[in-house]
């Protein structure tokens, strides 16, 4: 056997067992709720780097003590068919692919840099949040996908959407639901009527900026429609 033939398959070998321990991790969190994610270990790190100090809020609560009205707002903002789909949403990725070739080719028209809009459902921002990087490249995607269907053949979707809405980011060093809650209304998650739940499903694209506005007039509109769409949105 050749060099060549030798390292590929030590690659291959290693890439076999990354996979098996992103599959038994995934697998413990039916039981153990995960302590971080790669994300909020990254954000970590920059905190500490540039501001030499690290504020942070999060606090895990139960499936039960996450209110119907909050996992409504964020299905119906974020992904409308979560409750039906098997981890990637074919028809969204489609749509925003197309959306993105238009806008690039108005913005380069203009000289200017078009905004990605992005199709990804909640199980995949959750395969990413949890062990891989911020960066586009086909290989992160590519481990994205695999990560998404681990998540969606191990858990179920309530668990998913648990783990989800206590570790998804509402602001810097802010994570979670209960953390959010706290920081934005001075209650608690499971207190969160249809409004409030609906005007923290609008941060969730870009909460570091929204998190200097959170009552701007962008967020109360949006939120306003999300509100109308919240009881068609199917729960797990």
């Amino acid at each position: 056997m050749g060099h060549a033939a030798r390292l590929l398959g030590v690659l291959v070998l290693a890439l076999l067992c990354l996979q098996l321990w992103f599959a038994g991790r995934i697998a413990l969190m039916n039981w153990v709720a995960p302590q971080s994610t790669s994300f909020q270990r990254s954000e970590a790190l920059r905190l500490l780097k540039e501001k030499h100090q690290v504020a942070w809020a999060q606090q895990w609560v139960d499936d039960d003590q996450l209110p119907r009205t909050l996992k409504r707002a964020v299905i119906a903002s974020e992904d409308d068919s979560f409750a039906q789909h098997g981890g990637v949403d074919w028809d969204a990725l489609q749509g925003a692919w197309h959306k993105n070739e238009k806008a690039q080719a108005r913005a380069a028209a203009r000289g200017r840099t078009a905004k990605v809009i992005g199709g990804s459902t909640i199980t995949q921002q959750l395969a990413k949040n949890l062990f891989l990087s911020g960066e586009r490249t086909l290989l992160r995607k590519g481990q994205e996908l695999v990560v998404t269907l681990m998540l969606e053949g191990l858990l179920s979707k309530q668990r998913i959407l648990a783990i989800y809405l206590n570790s998804v980011e509402w602001g810097e060093g802010l994570f979670g639901a209960q953390a959010a809650a706290r920081h934005y209304f001075r209650t608690d998650a499971a207190r969160l009527g249809p409004y409030e739940s609906a005007r923290l499903a609008v941060m969730l694209p870009a909460p570091k900026r929204f998190e200097r506005q959170p009552s701007s007039s962008y967020v109360l509109g949006r939120a306003s429609l999300i509100v109308a769409r919240m009881p068609s949105a199917e729960l797990p």
